[in-house]
């Protein structure tokens, strides 16, 4: 697959590269979850220069320098012995090419560093200060685990606070670029094709690579690939939060099972662990590792009790609802039951992603100042009746779109969303220009 979207990133990251040649060196950081495409960027951008890669696994630090040093002496043509067992000394003498020569280092998942010799951050830091000023030297550093990579830089603490001169986070492919990718591989695509490749992928750049490479354009190709014998899939979600969560994973996995099954009000979730406490787990899932999205009904106050939590990345919750779920099809090997229960279920599960999809596709638009849904919730049989799906306020007039959200536009009733309407103007927005619609799967 082609290289797509990046645009922003790729000239930002270029104009770092030309000072770093022309003036001094430069210290670029890109984070972003794994799959999210940051080497493949980085290498895009780094096109054409002489540029040193290297990649630091999970091993000894001897072995590592081992590795490096012959990947140096070919990308510069210089000679570094492969007898240097201290990534300091690597590191330093990379720095002293720098004053003579012009290049690009890249150190991909960065982050490793701190299993392997945490003393390296502080070793770079003194190595930097003392080099950067005198050397032409663009360098890139990138990082999966996202926790760390903030507390690496971010944390005052920390001795490389402070010096970078530009952090990167890559966010997923937008719907626009979804389009994209799409109309070049399967022209004669439909709007279910594209609600399946949002819904599974979440706008993941691998992950669509994947299913384009193996042509698997429409959703029974692409719930039959992911489910299936030794399919990456399966242990992706592990792979993705063991990463971030550590040994300590246990609860925060209960807690993302429960809010991909329906459960996402704090009652709810409390309920599922057998009313432990949750708020500081679930408050570290929001702004520490950035991997559930808390929901308020638009224009409420921020210390409003009305709150429910949804997972933020598509592909989790993909898999905490069915592969998490579903463990024991997926031990037992009974694949093709999961499978099925996945396309069964597929209707009802994409109409919410549906709303997701819409709502993105609104922020695009640049027209709104605040995008999110609404509800009140009221006791005995109505509880809840007056919930709306997207309420987009304008940025530059006295008006709001609201709709409802719908993947067949004959389950619509406009009776109801009217009564709707007139709960929230009378409580938000009686000064208001309302626009209403139903958006359905023929609207994307």
């Amino acid at each position: 697959m082609k290289f797509y979207n990046r645009e922003k990133e790729l000239q930002s990251l270029k104009e770092t590269r030309e000072q770093a040649f022309r003036d001094h060196s430069q210290f670029t950081v890109m984070t972003g979850r794994r799959r999210i495409g940051k080497t493949s960027l980085i290498l895009k951008a780094c096109e054409d220069t002489p540029t040193v890669y290297l990649f630091v696994s999970r091993s000894n630090e001897a072995v590592l320098c081992n590795k490096f040093s012959k990947n140096i002496n070919q990308a510069l043509n210089v000679f570094v012995p492969d007898s240097i067992d201290s990534f300091a000394d690597i590191f330093e003498m990379l720095m002293g090419f720098g004053r003579t020569m012009q290049f690009n280092l890249i150190i991909d998942e960065f982050q490793e560093f701190f299993y392997i010799n945490p003393a390296v951050y502080s070793e770079i830091q003194d190595i930097w200060d003392r080099y950067r000023k005198e050397t032409h030297i663009n360098l890139i550093v990138s990082g999966s685990v996202y926790t760390l990579m903030h507390r690496i830089f971010m944390d005052a603490k920390e001795p490389l606070y402070g010096r970078t001169d530009q952090m990167i986070k890559l966010h997923p492919f937008t719907v626009h670029v979804l389009k994209e990718i799409l109309s070049d591989h399967n022209p004669a695509y439909t709007n279910d094709d594209l609600l399946a490749l949002y819904t599974f992928t979440g706008g993941i750049p691998k992950y669509i690579e994947t299913f384009i490479d193996k042509k698997c354009y429409t959703m029974p190709l692409m719930v039959d690939f992911m489910i299936q014998e030794n399919s990456t899939f399966l242990e992706e979600g592990n792979v993705l939060l063991i990463q971030e969560f550590g040994k300590k994973y246990g609860n925060y996995y209960s807690i993302l099972a429960a809010i991909a099954s329906g459960k996402n009000t704090i009652p709810e979730i409390t309920g599922t662990l057998g009313n432990a406490s949750v708020g500081g787990l679930l408050k570290r899932l929001e702004t520490d590792y950035e991997v559930i999205t808390k929901k308020r009904p638009i224009l409420s106050k921020e210390a409003t009790q009305t709150v429910r939590y949804e997972i933020s990345d598509n592909f989790l919750r993909f898999w905490f609802r069915y592969i998490v779920k579903y463990q024991d099809y997926v031990q037992s090997g009974f694949l093709q039951g999961l499978a099925e229960i996945i396309k069964e279920d597929y209707p009802t599960y994409s109409g919410m992603t549906l709303e997701m999809y819409f709502r993105e596709k609104l922020k695009e638009q640049q027209q709104f100042r605040n995008i999110g849904s609404w509800w009140e919730t009221s006791k005995g049989k109505n509880k809840e009746q007056n919930e709306i799906d997207i309420v987009a306020i304008y940025a530059k007039e006295p008006k709001v779109f609201i709709a409802e959200v719908k993947r067949q536009r004959k389950n619509f009733k406009p009776e109801l969303l009217q009564q709707k309407v007139e709960a929230i103007r009378s409580k938000l927005f009686f000064n208001y220009e309302i626009e209403t619609a139903c958006l359905t799967i023929e609207d994307m």
